[in-house]
């Protein structure tokens, strides 16, 4: 049986891209994605450990509410020597006088006052600057006010994951299962976005991390000048911080499916929107090597399925000698190979960092919305105006 080609066709030269665009998403999944899917913790881990005492960081603004669940989760830790600092940060509900109260019954607790903002500063930065300047150690661990740690072991295993000459540690951080579509797309969107920023960090190339589970030292703080290189920007107290300070030598990971500190998401669309596009404003301050490979990620994303569903279009750009065209069997089977290849990575990755209910077999169905999600919305941050949020 001869196959005949037409190189001047549209649809051969889609092809070709569609082919390119293929192999490139193969390469994340199984040269990139892989690492954290088939995470050996016991070969990561080893060495010995050091519980050296550390500094929990909460910034808090009228958080009351919240407050209430996460200091017994903090205080009933098993670990042998940390301290909880507590930055109220001007807040004007019963915060205030919770941390009092709090403070009479346990007067170990180190609670800084903020009572007016500086102008400059913008979210957390300041507060969390004030909360690092009065810890009592050199090692921090932070998390936010609305989060919950899952177990009593959450800063034995961020701290156990310390080794001679690191600096950073990365963990993961959810947020709560709740009913709805809305739920499902922020948690499978922090879980993708998981899967890039850790498996980038086992990669020696790590680029961000998430302010609800995060630990480095303070002399790092410093070294860096804390937060002053973007002071203006109310985002990238973690990500852009870490994308400075964090290299190949000084960061780890720290991956466990019980080391989880889930946080509240948001409760409507709109909401939510208005927190990517703010995320989504820190992405220029990376380095460029990091932008160039989360940059060809979303672009071999969106051309593998604008080609995918463009060659099905299309007349073939080949075809058997009987005109019977073979190229829909090809195509075809190159989509269920990449379809069942990112359904395992998630499904493994999942599985390494506690998440469940997610419906992954759903996953390309995800992939796509997000594909065009965060397009409009790269291209919507791009035109508009700049905003002060």
């Amino acid at each position: 049986m001869e196959v005949f080609f037409n190189y001047n066709s549209l649809s051969f030269i889609v092809l070709c891209v569609f082919v390119l665009t293929w192999l490139i998403q193969m390469l994340y999944f199984w040269g990139l994605f892989s690492r954290l899917a088939f995470f050996n913790k016991k070969k990561y881990d080893k060495g010995q450990p050091n519980y050296e005492p550390v500094s929990v960081i909460v910034c808090a603004k009228d958080a009351y509410e919240y407050l209430i669940d996460l200091v017994p989760k903090i205080l009933s830790q098993d670990y042998p020597e940390f301290e909880l600092v507590i930055v109220n940060d001007c807040s004007i509900d019963e915060t205030t006088d919770y941390l009092k109260e709090l403070v009479r019954q346990r007067p170990d607790i180190n609670v800084v006052s903020l009572t007016q903002s500086l102008n400059f500063f913008h979210g957390k930065k300041f507060p969390l600057s004030m909360g690092i300047k009065s810890a009592k150690y050199d090692l921090l661990l932070l998390t936010d006010a609305d989060c919950l740690p899952d177990s009593d072991q959450w800063i034995k295993q961020m701290v156990g994951t310390y080794r001679k000459g690191t600096e950073v540690v990365l963990g993961y951080g959810p947020y709560f299962t709740r009913k709805g579509l809305l739920n499902k797309l922020i948690r499978f969107d922090t879980l993708y976005t998981a899967i890039q920023y850790l498996s980038m960090a086992l990669a020696k190339r790590p680029y961000m991390g998430v302010g609800r589970n995060l630990s480095y030292r303070r002399d790092l703080f410093y070294k860096n000048k804390g937060f002053t290189s973007h002071y203006t920007i109310p985002s990238g107290d973690d990500d852009i911080f870490i994308s400075q300070v964090a290299n190949k030598h000084n960061t780890r990971v720290c991956i466990d499916p019980h080391n989880r500190v889930e946080s509240e998401p948001k409760r409507t669309f709109s909401d939510w929107i208005h927190q990517k596009r703010r995320h989504y404003s820190t992405a220029n301050m990376y380095k460029r090597s990091t932008n160039f490979i989360l940059g060809t990620l979303l672009m071999s994303r969106l051309f593998y399925y604008a080609t995918g569903i463009t060659l099905f279009c299309l007349s073939p750009a080949f075809h058997c000698g009987n005109g019977c065209p073979v190229y829909y069997v090809a195509v075809g089977a190159l989509m269920l190979l990449h379809g069942i290849s990112m359904d395992w990575i998630y499904v493994k990755s999942a599985k390494q960092l506690g998440e469940k209910k997610l419906g992954l077999l759903f996953t390309p169905l995800y992939d796509i919305f997000f594909v065009i999600f965060t397009t409009l919305l790269g291209l919507r941050n791009t035109i508009a105006k700049p905003k002060r949020w």
